[in-house]
């Protein structure tokens, strides 16, 4: 058995150098309640779609890498019947070796991604450095693949249950790219402003797309990481969502809740204290970013048209 099997949709895509989004899976496994997660996985999917671009939702079936999951392969993630495990790059080999289901974070999404030659990945929010590093440590897995994976990532920033400041810190430290989509503001996940300035920002697909090419043929690996504010309509914002937050964060420290649990717990919590509103930003902006990514992948495909570009290849 092959150990990456790709969808013949976007095998065909990957091939002839069309658009092609990668989407992650652990908001179907681990992020949000059946059958909400099926049914925002597969609005995520058409928004690409409706942007014209191919969809790649990536995990991990049965020990082999899907790359293009079908609808069946999503319920089977989503409906709890089965154990998934939630895979970061590095524990990867893990689920193939011991023939697991996982999803994929955004590590394990990136680097499978960059590994097919998929250019561009729309997830929620990236991992970063969590609240309390200087006692726990804890930084995310993400930052360092994005370090080394040549791929954009269409973000509302990082989950605002990090230090924002400290994770904007270790991503320039890891030399990853952060460029504002329309907006000068790293963007706090839930909250549209965080004012945390950035340096660089886009105003449209096509500049992404230009940044991108010029990442690749000057040979840099890091990752382009687009920050993509919620849509304003469906923010809450900082001074509502942040008590929130750190009473989350409270929680998990008296629970004893840390590692991989970590986020979904604190996610769970935060849409119970405020009363779901937390999950509809959460949709909104994941729906949101695949749209995003959508446009920069059809940008950066026509972009890679006006010069043949040999690294863009086939990952069998």
């Amino acid at each position: 058995m092959k150990r990456i099997k790709i969808s013949s949709e976007v095998e065909k895509a990957i091939r002839y150098g069309k658009p092609v989004v990668a989407l992650e899976s652990t908001l179907i496994a681990q992020g949000l309640p059946y059958p909400k997660n099926v049914e925002v996985a597969l609005k995520m999917e058409e928004a690409v779609r409706n942007n014209g671009a191919v969809p790649a939702t990536i995990a991990i079936i049965d020990g082999q890498i899907i790359v293009g999951l079908n609808k069946e392969e999503i319920e089977k993630l989503g409906n709890g019947s089965t154990e998934v495990l939630k895979v970061g790059e590095s524990e990867i080999p893990y689920a193939i070796g011991l023939k697991k289901n996982a999803s994929t974070t955004v590590s394990g999404t990136a680097a499978i991604a960059a590994m097919c030659k998929i250019r561009v990945f729309a997830t929620g929010g990236i991992g970063g450095v969590h609240r309390g590093v200087n006692v726990t440590f804890d930084i995310s897995q993400d930052i360092h693949t994005m370090s080394k994976c040549p791929i954009v990532i269409v973000s509302s920033g990082a989950k605002s249950i990090l230090d924002l400041p400290k994770t904007m810190e270790r991503l320039e430290t890891s030399g990853v790219l952060t460029v504002g989509y329309k907006t000068d503001e790293f963007p706090a996940f839930y909250s549209y402003k965080s004012g945390l300035k950035l340096n660089f920002k886009a105003e449209t697909p096509e500049d992404i797309a230009k940044v991108m090419r010029e990442k690749i043929e000057m040979g840099f690996t890091s990752t382009l990481l687009v920050g993509n504010p919620v849509p304003e309509k469906m923010q809450i914002p900082a001074e509502e969502i942040n008590p929130v937050i750190e009473l989350a964060v409270e929680n998990a420290v008296k629970d004893g809740v840390d590692g991989k649990q970590l986020t979904p717990y604190l996610l769970a919590k935060i849409a119970e204290v405020s009363k779901g509103k937390s999950m509809e930003a959460n949709i909104a902006l994941l729906i949101n970013n695949a749209a995003v990514a959508g446009e920069i992948a059809v940008a950066f495909s026509e972009e890679m048209k006006k010069e043949d570009d040999n690294k863009i290849g086939f990952c069998s």
